[in-house]
């Protein structure tokens, strides 16, 4: 239990004191980088994802109205 308590201590000092933590500006910046980021990733692939099933779509009504 002594080694759990001192990786517990060791954890804390580094976290406290070794870690450089980013600045309030560089976190905002990054945040609306990955946002924007992700709203564009998220158009693509529900444009994709339209694309897809509308072809499917044509794709089975002509085979289904050919054998009709």
């Amino acid at each position: 239990m002594s080694s759990f308590v001192d990786f517990l201590k060791g954890s804390y000092n580094e976290f406290r004191h070794k870690v450089e933590w980013p600045k309030w500006s560089d976190l905002q910046s990054s945040t609306i980088v990955v946002t924007v980021a992700t709203v564009i990733l998220a158009l693509f692939t529900f444009g994709v994802d339209e694309l897809f099933s509308k072809s499917i779509s044509n794709i089975l009504g002509v085979l289904i109205n050919s054998f009709n």
